[in-house]
C-alpha cells in the first residue's frame, strides 16, 4: 500500500530499535558508536516529524518525493533534502537556512562521529602512555558526558511516539503517550526543564 502511516511505523520501529541498541553500546563503553547512533536517531526524529507533520497539516509534493524515495528497493540520494525537512518540522518553510542552524549543529557533532575524524577519533587515545581504549571507553571522561545525555534520545522517542498517535488519530494510543511523556518528564524534570 506504501501508505505515510506504514512508514511511520517502519521509522518508529527503527527508532526503538536504536535506543535499545543506544544503551547496549552505552552499557560497554562504546561512545563512538554511540555518537553514530545518536545520528541515526536525530535523522529518524526528523523523518517521523516531517511525515506526522504531513499528515496533520497537510501533505505537500516533498512529502510524496519523501515517501516515494523512502519505497524504493535501492534507493540513491534523497530527492528531499535534510535542511528542507528540518524546515518543515520547525515550521520555517520560508527561511530554511535559520530553522537549520540547530539541527546542522546536532549534525556536524555526531557526523564527527560517523565519518571517524581525528576530533571524535582522538577522544579514544588516553592513559599514559595514551593508547586508542578499542574494547569501550567508560574509563574515558567522555563516557560520562554520553551518559548524561543518552536521556535525550528517550525523551525525543516520547515526543515522536505522541506525534505517532495524533497522525493516526488515535486518542487512546495518544493520551497514553502523553501520560509516558508526563512520568518521563517528572523523572528527569532537572534534566528536561533546568
Amino acid at each position: 500500500e506504501k501508505m505515510p502511516q506504514q512508514a511511520l511505523l517502519q521509522k518508529l520501529a527503527r527508532y526503538i530499535s536504536g535506543l535499545r541498541a543506544s544503551c547496549l553500546l552505552l552499557e560497554n563503553g562504546y561512545c563512538q558508536e554511540l555518537g553514530v547512533m545518536r545520528r541515526i536517531l536525530d535523522e529518524i526524529d526528523e523523518d517521523i516529524l516531517f511525515i506526522t507533520l504531513g499528515l496533520i497539516h497537510g501533505m505537500t509534493d516533498k512529502h510524496n518525493q519523501y515517501l516515494e524515495h523512502f519505497w524504493l528497493e535501492a534507493p540513491g540520494p534523497s530527492a528531499v533534502k535534510r535542511d528542507k525537512i528540518r524546515a518543515f518540522v520547525t515550521g520555517h518553510t520560508e527561511n530554511p537556512h535559520e530553522a537549520n542552524a540547530a539541527g546542522r549543529t546536532v549534525f556536524r557533532t555526531f557526523s564527527a562521529y560517523v565519518h571517524a575524524t581525528s576530533v571524535s577519533t582522538v577522544d579514544m587515545c588516553v592513559g599514559d602512555p595514551p593508547r586508542f581504549q578499542l574494547e569501550g571507553m567508560k574509563d574515558n571522561p567522555i563516557y560520562l558526558d554520553h551518559v548524561e545525555d543518552i536521556w535525550n534520545s528517550f525523551f525525543q522517542g516520547l515526543l515522536i511516539a505522541v506525534y505517532v498517535a495524533k497522525a493516526f488519530n488515535d486518542e487512546a494510543l495518544l493520551q497514553e503517550r502523553l501520560k509516558a511523556k508526563r512520568v518521563f518528564e517528572k523523572d528527569y524534570a532537572s534534566k528536561v526543564m533546568p
